[in-house]
């Protein structure tokens, strides 16, 4: 009885070896090298934004390929996803980097708003903030063996901060604000900004310019702005909420 024993174990052993050997070989997949495209376009979206190359190398807008690099980035966090769930997947690195790609797209898509005078700069603080901040709060909750997942507020922040990023740049898509008096932050006053007072009178009486049309843009974007920033300071209480209920959980043995 010992031989076959030991011939069960043999392929056991042999079994777990292969199975170790393919979980190394997938560990970088498909959806994983999507991911991966997400953080490679990071650079370029601000390279083109920032610089002349757009022009210089394929003849068009820059804030034109720009908006097409971000929509298709956005487009590839549904995509890595969808992808990792339907093929099985899910892996620990994927998990990793996706987060990271997420926010250093929308980080450096939203500086570089900053730059253009498109945003204001603590409006922005405020949101990148946020991110340090949850990025901090997975860390510690990590140590302590919990998983922190994302909450609803999270995933409609995200969506906010994309629309704000196109309508803005689809504003200045001339390559300066619609609006002059950059300096008026405040929602609130919208309506005292001069080109603002333009459009709506324009629209009332049916003549929309070219121009009328980018300050209605400019508008979307900087109310999508604020949202994104009123749901970044929400989700994040949701996201401290779910960490200290679970982790009251875990501690009174309920989990």
């Amino acid at each position: 009885m010992r031989r076959p024993s030991l011939f069960f174990a043999k392929v056991g052993a042999e079994l777990c070896r292969e199975r170790s050997i393919e979980s190394k070989i997938v560990l970088v997949n498909l959806p994983n090298y999507i991911t991966l495209a997400r953080i490679v376009v990071v650079p370029l979206l601000v390279v083109v934004l920032l610089t002349p190359e757009a022009d210089r190398w394929f003849g068009i807008s820059g804030y034109a390929l720009a908006i097409a690099l971000f929509l298709m980035a956005a487009l590839t966090d549904i995509v890595d996803g969808h992808l990792a769930r339907r093929r099985n997947q899910v892996s620990t690195l994927g998990k990793f980097l996706d987060p990271i790609a997420d926010k250093l797209l929308i980080s450096a898509a939203l500086i570089v708003l900053v730059e253009k005078q498109l945003a204001p700069s603590w409006v922005v603080a405020i949101i990148i903030g946020r991110e340090f901040v949850i990025t901090g709060l997975r860390s510690v909750a990590a140590s302590e063996g919990l998983i922190v997942e994302a909450q609803t507020s999270g995933k409609l922040k995200m969506w906010a901060q994309c629309v704000a990023v196109v309508a803005l740049l689809v504003a200045a898509a001339n390559g300066n604000p619609p609006v002059s008096n950059f300096a008026l932050d405040y929602p609130a006053f919208f309506w005292r900004v001069v080109e603002v007072q333009t459009a709506f009178a324009n629209l009332v009486d049916f003549a929309l310019t070219s121009n009328d049309w980018k300050v209605f843009g400019y508008l979307v974007g900087r109310g999508a702005l604020w949202l994104a920033m009123i749901l970044s300071l929400w989700s994040m209480w949701d996201y401290f909420a779910y960490f200290f209920k679970h982790r009251k959980k875990k501690t009174t043995g309920e989990i």
